[in-house]
Parts: C-alpha cells; sequence; structure tokens
C-alpha cells in the first residue's frame, strides 16, 4: 500500500479488476495522500471522502457478486478507480463552484454528463479539484480556495484551467483526471506539471458541463502520467454512453488502449513557431521551450520520423474573434448585480464586454473562426503532424499573471489590469487556442527538464497537433518515444 500511488493507472485497474486491490484500500490510499498533501498543493477545493468510501464499498459489493464464473469481464472499465472531477463539472450533492465567489455555492442536484458517464464505467470521486473563475485562464487561482501550485515547485502555477486536477495526478493524489480543455486548458497544466495532456478532436468527447460556447472550443480529455493511462481514459471517455455525439463513435479497433500495441510508421512532421497571437503580442519563446522543442526533434528522428521546418500563416484577425467567442459564455451567466463585485477583475472585464457585444457580432466570430478552420489545416495538411513547444515560459510563479499575491514583487501597474493578465497568458501559451478553433486532437509531452541554480527542476513540453480522427496516432507517438 506504500507505493500504491506508484503505479500506473492501468496497473491499478488492472489490481483491481483482478480482485488483488479492493476499492476500499484504493480509496483509503489516496484519500490520505491528498489528507497529507493537499493543504500545501492546493489542488483540492472539496474533498468528499464519506461518499468517495460509501462509493468504493459499493464497487467491492459489485465485484463480489460478479467475481465468479464471469471473472472482471462484467465490471465496469474503470472498476474502482479514485478520480476527481474539475470544480466545473457537477457532481451530485456536491458544490460546484466555478471557481468563482460571486455564485451562490449549493450543492448539485444530479450529475452532470461527464461525471454520469464516468461514473457508470466505475470511478470513484474523490472530490472537486481547483480552477480559475468559469475555466477562464491559463493558471488556477481564485477567490473561493488557497491556488494550485506547481508540484516540482510551490511557488510555481500548476497552470490552468485544470490545474488542480494535473498537480492532484502529479503528486500522486489520483492515478488520472479527466480535464477539459477550451483553449489550452488540459494541455496548458499538464505541460508545467510533466504530464501528458490529451486534446481529443471536436466532437470525439462532449464536454458535459460547457455552456455557453457558441464557437464549439471546449473539449473533454485525459490528464496522465503515462500515454497508456490517458489511452484508458480516453477510452472509458468514448464509451457508449457518450457515442451518440462523437465524431469517430467506432474509435480505434479495439479501443485507444490497444492501439499502443502497434507502431505509427514513419511520419513527416512540420516545426512551427509561429502563432496567431505573435501579430498582437509580439513575444520571444524562453530558451527552456527552445530547448525542449529541440529535445522533441531529437527524439523524434531517433524514432525514425523525419522534420522540417513548417512556416505557418495565420490571419491577424483571429486573436478578435476568438476572444470574443471564448468569454461569450461569461458573458451570459447568472450573476446578480449586486455580487458582480466580487467578480475576479479578469472576469468582470470580460463579462462587461461580452455583454456589450452584439449577437451580430458573436455570430461574426465565430464565422470567421470556422475559416480560420478552414485555411489553417489546409496549411497544416502538408505534414503528418505539426510540433511546436507546449509552453513559451516555463512554468509561472503563483500570482505573477494577477500580480496580486504570490512570491512577488511585480509591478504595481499589473494588479486589477485585466487586458495585462491576458496579454501575458497569450505570451505563455501562445500555441493552444487556434488548436481548439481548428477542432484537432493534440497531446503535450515533457520532454525536457529544466535545471536551475536552486535546484529545483521544473518540467518543459512539446505540442503535437494531428488532423482529425488522429488520437489514437498522438497516443501511438507518445508511448514511442517512452511516455
Amino acid at each position: 500500500m506504500a507505493d500504491l500511488h506508484e503505479l500506473s493507472a492501468v496497473q491499478l485497474r488492472d489490481a483491481l479488476a483482478e480482485g488483488k486491490l479492493s476499492a476500499r484500500e484504493a480509496t483509503e490510499h489516496y484519500l490520505r495522500r491528498i489528507e497529507a498533501r493537499n493543504k500545501a498543493l492546493g489542488a483540492f477545493i472539496t474533498v468528499t471522502a464519506g461518499q468517495a468510501m460509501h462509493d468504493a464499498a459499493a464497487a467491492d459489493e459489485l465485484y463480489a457478486h460478479t467475481a465468479g464464473d464471469s471473472g472482471a469481464d462484467v465490471l465496469p472499465l474503470l472498476h474502482g478507480m479514485p478520480v476527481a472531477f474539475k470544480d466545473l463539472t457537477d457532481v451530485a450533492g456536491v458544490v460546484t463552484t466555478h471557481g468563482s465567489a460571486a455564485l451562490d455555492h449549493r450543492p448539485a442536484p444530479a450529475d452532470g454528463v461527464l461525471a454520469a458517464a464516468l461514473k457508470a464505467q466505475g470511478v470513484i470521486s474523490l472530490g472537486k479539484t481547483q480552477v480559475p473563475e468559469f475555466g477562464l485562464t491559463a493558471y488556477s487561482e481564485n477567490r473561493v480556495a488557497p491556488p494550485s501550485r506547481n508540484p516540482y515547485a510551490m511557488s510555481r502555477s500548476s497552470g490552468g484551467s485544470s490545474g488542480g486536477s494535473a498537480a492532484a495526478v502529479a503528486a500522486g493524489l489520483i492515478p488520472f483526471a479527466p480535464g477539459t480543455d477550451g483553449g489550452g486548458s488540459i494541455r496548458i497544466p499538464a505541460a508545467a506539471c510533466g504530464l501528458v495532456g490529451l486534446k481529443p478532436g471536436r466532437g470525439l468527447v462532449p464536454a458535459g458541463e460547457s455552456t455557453g460556447d457558441p464557437a464549439r472550443l471546449v473539449v473533454t480529455g485525459p490528464l496522465a502520467r503515462r500515454a497508456e493511462d490517458a489511452a484508458l481514459m480516453l477510452d472509458a471517455l468514448t464509451h457508449d454512453a457518450l457515442k451518440p455525439d462523437a465524431a469517430d463513435p467506432a474509435g480505434p479497433r479495439g479501443g485507444y488502449l490497444e492501439a499502443l500495441r502497434r507502431e505509427p510508421g514513419k511520419l513527416r512532421i512540420g516545426i512551427s513557431l509561429d502563432s496567431p497571437w505573435q501579430g498582437i503580442f509580439p513575444f520571444t519563446p524562453d530558451a527552456e521551450a527552445l530547448e525542449a522543442l529541440a529535445e522533441g526533434t531529437r527524439m523524434l528522428e531517433a524514432a525514425g520520423h523525419s522534420t522540417s521546418e513548417a512556416a505557418i500563416r495565420y490571419d491577424n484577425r483571429y486573436p478578435d474573434a476568438f476572444t470574443t467567442a471564448w468569454t461569450a459564455g461569461v458573458g451570459a451567466a447568472r450573476i446578480s448585480p449586486r455580487r458582480e463585485p466580487l467578480l475576479t477583475p479578469l472576469t468582470r472585464t470580460f463579462r462587461r464586454r461580452a455583454q456589450q457585444r452584439s449577437a451580430t457580432k458573436l455570430a461574426e466570430a465565430v464565422g470567421f473562426l470556422r475559416q480560420f478552420q478552414r485555411d489553417t489545416i489546409a496549411q497544416y495538411a502538408a505534414w503528418d503532424l505539426i510540433m511546436t513547444p507546449a509552453l513559451a515560459q516555463t512554468p509561472r510563479p503563483v500570482g505573477w499573471f494577477t500580480g496580486t499575491h504570490g512570491d512577488g514583487p511585480w509591478p504595481t501597474e499589473w494588479a486589477g489590469d485585466a487586458d495585462g493578465d491576458y496579454r501575458r497568458q497569450c505570451e505563455y501559451a501562445p500555441w493552444s487556442s487556434m488548436v481548439n478553433a481548428c477542432g484537432l486532437p493534440a497531446i503535450t509531452l515533457p520532454v525536457h527538464w529544466t535545471h536551475g541554480t536552486s535546484g529545483t527542476s521544473l518540467p518543459m513540453g512539446i505540442q503535437l497537433i494531428g488532423p482529425m480522427g488522429s488520437e489514437a496516432l498522438l497516443l501511438q507517438v507518445a508511448a514511442q518515444l517512452g511516455f
């Protein structure tokens, strides 16, 4: 039990399915890990220990009734597996804060689509993880609970918006987790915390809890320590309970985990530093980002793939269109006027602007993003995959984006500056959101670790972007590279 959290998610799943470990034993172990580490880490907003142990006992009773002649074949795919849901996802009987002090915090009356689907696959929910307010930012800090911190350097952010989930997986508080991604919200925290983060293509896995998303930017995908664990989570997410809206209901033959048994073949990979944000927010990638890109290139070429420079031209109207579509939901959120002062400066600013835009302006932005999708995909088609750095900078200090808390001091003009906050986010993760606009699958891999003078080593990664339906291919490449 002492090293249970060191098992991969697949190994843990197999131990539970084979009866070598009970669901109660697994749940107790991870709850103890959370109790010991979460106060400093800030990964969880809410821990539901009592309900988790009740559900674990029910899982063990199910195993006792099915472990006869039929064995584990009739058990749910993720029987007894502990997970957690980011606090944008409704879980029955648990408060969904959306990371906002401006909302009434009442228990959800029922499971959302995502929680219901994964519970049907046998998971045990241990609680709700930290998020930015309404999932809007690349860092998981809000006015509801302590910020989510990076397990590899506690003064640094774990990213966002799935930052609490990423921190929990990286710290061994849960074996893997579902995240949601509308502009990088799986890939950014995965990169910051040294995880494999897979954003599926549009339509493969519905986001479930997503509302106010006119451009269909948000999808659900896995955060995991290994490619095989991400594949297992994706198999559960694309099970029959979520199939009606799936772009590829059958998935790869035998599932995504089974697909890892096959080699990806020799691929043509285009390497690009171009970003649709660089026209409005010129940026220079950190040396560590370029080192990660060079290491990714070396690893891919050693695996037999060919690489070449990919010069991608992005329409300079993209930033305004993406921001308009991305913030539409917060403009429509039900918040009483008297509680709006409780919103963070960034949320309050972008909510006001969203409410001032006309429906025509929003429709034009969504229409432009569809044309942007067609134009960008046509350029990407010259290669099998496109590679970029995962992040342009090393994981940022807690409080760095807002300039309001953390280990500063930050420039005084940063505090409450919503536009400066947003610009810093776009410069930090300039290669993320355009993938959502294009609806394409992408994966981040932690190929490089920095070596600072303080002895702290931070992860830096690459992003691989594939064509529609390439989730299995991306996972195969990740496994081939040793992840």
